[in-house]
């Protein structure tokens, strides 16, 4: 039996958020099996800006720097590219921190040879009418076959398949 993954830790918070006052915390924490000191920190977070983790602090800092270098580069650059900038113009990051906000944030850079889909087959639309009138019916197994095949006995022209 496959377990359904977790929701993320937002709709988890926002979910204690609308809930906490006709419920509790704790007793809705128990139900999502999720820790009621992680959803104070969290809460007190937001409250004082400066009870929030070193890397959440730093994040907040390094977003707009990672958007200025994405944006001032046409929109074409990737993680790769942002981090090789923000290292030449002396910030110090590291690239994984890099795709990791730039994921965050919704930023790609450009692909090469990966061609976008833009055409989804709508399967509620009846398909096409056959313009060509094709007639697959045969009277006796492979029928359609014989048509199709070229009519030289095996082993000349090149033909080397049994009959």
């Amino acid at each position: 039996m496959l377990k359904a993954a977790r929701p993320p830790a937002q709709v988890l918070r926002s979910f204690i958020d609308r809930h906490r006052d006709p419920y509790g915390v704790e007793p809705i924490c128990t139900v999502l099996q999720i820790a009621p000191s992680g959803y104070r920190r969290h809460v007190a977070g937001q409250r004082n800006p400066a009870l929030r983790c070193a890397r959440a602090l730093r994040d907040e800092a390094l977003i707009p720097q990672v958007r200025r270098v994405w944006q001032s580069n046409m929109q074409v650059y990737g993680a790769d590219k942002v981090w090789r900038q923000l290292n030449r113009e002396g910030v110090r990051i590291a690239c994984c921190t890099v795709e990791r906000l730039m994921k965050h944030l919704g930023l790609a850079g450009v692909r090469r040879g990966k061609v976008v889909r833009t055409t989804v087959l709508d399967k509620a639309l009846p398909c096409p009418l056959d313009r060509v009138q094709r007639q697959f019916k045969a009277d006796r197994p492979n029928q359609l076959w014989d048509r199709i095949l070229p009519a030289f006995p095996p082993g000349s022209a090149g033909c080397t398949w049994p009959l």
